[in-house]
Order: C-alpha cells, then structure tokens, then sequence
C-alpha cells in the first residue's frame, strides 16, 4: 500500500505552521497507524530531514498520549479509537492522509503533531481526590457500592484525557473530560465529602482554558471510549446545587 501524507509542521508555539508532504510507500495494512508514521520518520531521518514530532506512549489505548486530527476527524474516524488502535487496513492504497495537532487554545502546540495539555492536568489539581481519613478507616473494598454506580463510575473512569472531545467541539469545549472525571469520584461513597467544593473548583478551572458547551455532541461522537454526555448533565446538576449550598452556607456565615 502507498499513500501520501500532509503532515502540519510547527517548530513551536509561536512558530508559524506549515503542511508538508510525505510518501508512505510499501506499507502493510497489518501495520497501526502510528508504525507507518514511524516507517515515515525513519526514512526522513535517512534523508536527512527532521523528522515531524508525534506523541505517544503505552500504544494499547489507554494513556491517551497519541492523539490526532487523522483527514478532520479526532483520532480518525472510526468510532471508539485511539490513533494508536488504528490500523492501515482502514484506508486504501493511494490515499491522501492529512494529520493535524489539536487545535483549541487551551492546547497550544509545542511541536508539530505534540500539543500540551497540561491545562487538563489543572482541572484534575483543582479537584480530582478524595479525603481518606487515616487510623480507623476501613479499607476501600469494604465499603458497599450498588453494582450500578460501580458500573458507571467505572465507565466515567475509562477516560483517557486524550483531549479529542475538546478537539471535536466547535467551542473547544472541555466539558465531557471534566464531568467523566468528576463523575467517577462522585458517583461512590468515597467521593461524596468533596464533592460539591470539587465540582465547583474543577469547573472554575476548566473555563479558564476551555470554551462553552453548546450541546453539539461532537465530543461523545470523538471519545475513543465512547464517554457519554450523560455525564455533563450530571456535573451541570451538581454545579448548580454547589452553587446554591455554597451561598446558603455564605449567607448563615453572615
């Protein structure tokens, strides 16, 4: 298989970008995307070009490092994947391939494809824990939760903080990362002493970077682990009884 790719190069974040083209030539389409990218940038390496920076790290969908723009698409677009779950079997020999970096503001390129998304990291900071008293108490698998909660936290905490929501929104909107993070905490007891103090500050946090969810939807249609919107009606109920205990609490304070 052949194809051509139009790569964004960027040497920084205040760096103008550019696309460039490269051929993928003899490529199997037992490969995963990010193997051809790697063919690639070894045979510009042998040239003696720069080769174009790509981010990644545990390949197996989880770590949420190797996300791209794959033809406008986050990711590509074959539901339910990570870039590095994505094979050559799912184009055709002559394609053209056109890979961006995220593009939000609250993502600003470092190089290339690479983009920091340590604006994520701030929302987790300003919330994402749980108190756990020391001394007497019990371990956390003696504590009840109903299998239906479990299940769904558990299915906020598949998130991998890939950034493709934000990157799918017209808005850059961060808000299915957010609630997914939010929700797995608290959806059990253990999360329930911060919970209206956490909804409150990861959300603060969140609009500092991100823009306002409009309900679109692009981002639950771009999660590689199919992260559901549900979530965000379920943080936005949250958010709003925050806000009203919190100013109940000011208002005896008085």
């Amino acid at each position: 298989m052949d194809v051509t790719l139009k790569v964004w190069r960027q040497d920084g974040p205040e760096a103008p970008g550019r696309f460039e083209t490269y051929e993928a030539t003899d490529i199997s389409d037992h490969m995963s995307f990010l193997e051809m990218c790697d063919i690639v940038n070894e045979k510009l390496v042998e040239r003696g070009i720069e080769p174009f920076s790509i981010d990644s790290d545990c390949r197996e969908g989880i770590c949420g490092m190797c996300g791209i723009m794959i033809n406008g698409h986050p990711h590509g677009d074959q539901l339910g994947t990570a870039t590095c779950q994505l094979h050559m079997r799912k184009f055709s020999d002559g394609d053209e391939i056109v890979l961006e970096p995220w593009k939000a503001t609250g993502f600003p390129v470092i190089r290339d494809l690479v983009v920091d998304r340590s604006s994520f990291d701030r929302i987790i900071e300003a919330g994402g824990y749980i108190t756990v008293p020391t001394g007497s108490a019990p371990d956390a698998n003696m504590v009840p939760v109903p299998k239906a909660v479990a299940d769904v936290a558990f299915d906020a905490a598949a998130c991998i903080g890939c950034g493709a929501c934000v990157a799918a929104c017209p808005n850059s909107a961060a808000q299915l990362f957010t609630s997914a993070k939010l929700a797995q905490l608290n959806m059990v007891p253990q999360g329930q002493p911060e919970r209206y103090d956490r909804v409150v500050a990861m959300v603060d946090t969140m609009e500092e970077f991100f823009g306002s969810c409009t309900n679109h939807g692009e981002c639950e249609a771009a999660c590689p682990k199919s992260i559901t919107i549900d979530f965000i009606a379920m943080m936005n109920k949250d958010y709003i009884k925050a806000k009203f205990k919190n100013r109940r609490l000011l208002g005896q304070k008085a």
